[in-house]
């Protein structure tokens, strides 16, 4: 415990975040339980409640056991007393235990009973806290708790693929823990009917955890047909006479709809099948709303744990994802969670906002292997149905303390490196850009990843991979750890700068290798001054005008205002505001925030679509008419559309520039404020231009439906180099 006040002490001294009157209400007990926390409490308005917690998780100290025993009551105002299974917080007596039948394979620690199918290795059944089954047991044993796939040989039709095994063995069996595998192997007799992999499921049972991990392992041998891969994950199918209430963040968490609530009869389909306006809800307090999976997306950096509580009894049911090592596409890529059904995802390679560029291809020649996983299913409870809604916080403590203990010593198979095994880089990323400063300009907040080798902001698509990010601090200084042994480029990008980095060395992490890359500096795109520009570059289009819902087709959850661009329909605001022209914005006058549409959409003409052209004026003085200018846009998103750039002549019959067509992220309709980020340079002849008023059109003129569009990020256009 002295140990624990050291560290506790230290984060005092370094945080600044001050504690709320709610906050001090669950400190006090504890801090004033023990002599030593006393001093730390002088000091308590210096750190956030969930930090104390976190520390309390890495000592492997039970905080709400300690409380409930030193707070001189069986409860809290919080209620947290009564929360159990809190980071593995009982040793039973009983080790895990491995029950293997004709049919099934059971896995018991005395906490939970996991039983799968054998040799498939399909969940059929999760025994926790006096519920015989978690999952849905009116579903078929193949639709409860599964790893899927959706593939197609090269040219073909999508199979949509169960995974289920056909040998069953025993990895690891003591009582501190279980591992069994299910494997599927791939012969040429099964050509076109399975995709062409060895795939290798594992399942974990520690003592005395409160739940269950699981992880694959995916190989191609050389000599094996090519393949594409559109989608792989695992899947859980809950009970919906049990888990009513969802959460997946902070901001967005609610009691969700019944899958009943999706029939015939009860909803309308909106403008696409996984969309539906409730008309006749089982709860009635959901009358009117929309429901849309798409709505629960996130990107891979802050999906780390989402799921489902149930309030008779309060148990928890929850995806923890401690490493996006094996997810793909880096940080920002956007993926599933949970949704109604009640159905919780763990994501591992999909083309959601991304499209088919985002669907690796594998040739015959191309041997492949890659793990996907761990991940941690983790189930929790409370005493106290008052206090049901505190076991998404306690999710969120579990998930930190799953994060911190990456990479995972019990895993036993060799394809999986352990921290000795792994190594790091560090270094400090500086940007050089003459026209903001006459010195280097550290990096605060630049995302920094090693990926493997390709070409710059190529990390966004990769997809067969590994990647690993850091976060570099004010200075610019950033550690990349846990790496596994391999080839990599090193990639970054800073918000507030246009453009991708990347460092031409191939940077090689051997094992236990510590890899100094010194400081780096990042030139970001750039010809001359900034004469004007729209936006902010951070590769989203969030900080533009984001409208109000139709009010009748509203999801209630979504009303904090960094989830405005979650809500349906946006996409038909547009022709609201702007019946019958399109968007001006003019340099000096309009805010892009207030001024500037979120998506380029086509505008709604009777029963049909029309393109749009949006117009940008601003006026210039001095101008060289021997020089070029540079048009700078930055695109967070594009679906099926076209950029068409014309200067001062909308109806020139060739444009300036144009992108043909690009982009099948389908953000517009998913909810999604970004997709694949895209730049692109448009030099303007001086001679274009005009002394005083002048005028960029900007036309998209794709409209074969609604959500064909372009979502920027930054536009800024240069005056000629000096």
């Amino acid at each position: 415990m002295k140990k624990l006040a050291d560290r506790l002490l230290h984060r005092f001294t370094n945080h600044e975040t001050a504690l709320s009157a709610a906050h001090h209400s669950i400190v006090q007990p504890l801090l004033s339980s023990n002599g030593f926390f006393i001093l730390c409490f002088k000091l308590a308005h210096k750190i956030t409640v969930l930090t104390l917690f976190y520390e309390i998780v890495s000592a492997n100290v039970d905080f709400f056991s300690f409380l409930h025993k030193n707070s001189g009551s069986g409860r809290t105002d919080q209620g947290t007393s009564g929360l159990r299974h809190r980071n593995d917080r009982r040793m039973p007596p009983q080790g895990v235990r491995l029950h293997i039948q004709d049919r099934y394979v059971v896995m018991d620690n005395g906490i939970l009973q996991v039983t799968l199918s054998k040799p498939g290795g399909i969940i059929t059944g999760i025994q926790y806290d006096g519920i015989d089954n978690v999952l849905e047991v009116r579903n078929k044993e193949t639709n409860r708790g599964y790893w899927d796939l959706h593939w197609n040989e090269p040219g073909g039709k999508g199979i949509f693929d169960v995974i289920s095994g056909v040998t069953f063995r025993v990895i690891v069996e003591t009582e501190e823990q279980v591992e069994i595998s299910f494997v599927r192997t791939w012969d040429p007799s099964l050509e076109g009917k399975y995709i062409p992999l060895n795939i290798d499921k594992r399942f974990i049972m520690l003592r005395g955890s409160s739940g269950v991990y699981s992880y694959g392992i995916y190989e191609h041998l050389k000599e094996w047909p090519g393949f594409e891969l559109g989608e792989t994950r695992i899947a859980f199918k809950l009970r919906k006479d049990k888990f009513h209430y969802m959460a997946m963040a902070d901001d967005r968490k609610r009691i969700m709809p019944f899958p009943d609530d999706l029939c015939k009869g009860r909803c309308q389909t909106l403008d696409y099948q996984e969309a539906s306006l409730l008309t006749a809800p089982c709860d009635p307090h959901l009358q009117g709303e929309v429901d849309d999976k798409y709505q629960y997306s996130c990107e891979n950096k802050d999906l780390r744990v989402h799921g489902w509580i149930s309030f008779d009894p309060p148990v928890g049911f929850w995806q923890i994802t401690p490493s996006n090592e094996f997810r793909s596409g880096g940080p920002l890529k956007q993926n599933l969670t949970s949704h109604v059904g009640p159905t919780t995802l763990a994501v591992f390679h999909s083309t959601h906002y991304a499209g088919k560029t985002m669907m690796p291809r594998f040739e015959c020649g191309e041997p492949w292997k890659k793990v996907f996983g761990p991940v941690f299913i983790y189930l929790n409870s409370t005493t106290n149905r008052d206090e049901s809604l505190w076991l998404w916080d306690d999710a969120k403590i579990k998930m930190m303390g799953e994060v911190e203990s990456w990479p995972y010593s019990f895993v036993a198979s060799e394809d999986y490196p352990k921290s000795e095994e792994r190594g790091k880089a560090r270094g400090r990323l500086l940007i050089r850009d003459r026209f903001v400063s006459n010195d280097l300009i550290s990096a605060q907040g630049a995302y920094v990843g090693l990926a493997p080798p390709g070409d710059a902001g190529s990390w966004q698509i990769e997809c067969k991979g590994y990647q690993f990010w850091a976060t570099a601090d004010e200075a610019g200084y950033f550690s990349i750890e846990n790496v596994r042994p391999g080839d990599y480029n090193l990639y970054a990008w800073v918000p507030g700068f246009i453009g991708d980095y990347r460092n031409d060395t191939i940077v090689s992490v051997t094992t236990g290798c510590k890899i100094e890359m010194g400081d780096i500096v990042y030139e970001p795109p750039r010809d001359g001054p900034t004469l004007w520009e729209i936006g902010i570059p951070d590769r989203k289009a969030s900080e533009f005008f984001i409208p109000d819902p139709d009010p009748t087709l509203v999801n209630r959850a979504l009303v904090h205002p960094q989830d405005r661009f979650r809500q349906y329909g946006l996409w038909q605001r547009y022709t609201d505001l702007y019946p019958y022209g399109d968007l001006v914005y003019t340099i000096g006058v309009s805010d892009y925030r207030r001024d500037w549409f979120f998506a380029q959409v086509p505008r709604k003409k009777g029963d049909v679509h029309e393109g749009t052209t949006w117009q940008i004026r601003f006026k210039l003085e001095n101008i060289d008419q021997k020089a070029n200018y540079k048009l700078r846009v930055a695109i967070a998103s594009a679906t099926l559309a076209e950029l068409q750039v014309r200067v001062n002549d909308p109806e020139a019959i060739r444009p300036l520039f144009t992108t043909g067509l690009i982009g099948r992220d389908n953000s517009i309709a998913r909810h999604g404020i970004h997709g694949v980020h895209i730049l692109y340079a448009v030099n303007i002849p001086g001679n274009r231009l005009v002394q005083g008023d002048n005028t960029i059109f900007l036309k998209q003129p794709r409209c074969n439906g609604p959500f064909q569009g372009i979502m920027y990020d930054y536009i800024r256009l240069e005056g000629p180099p000096s």
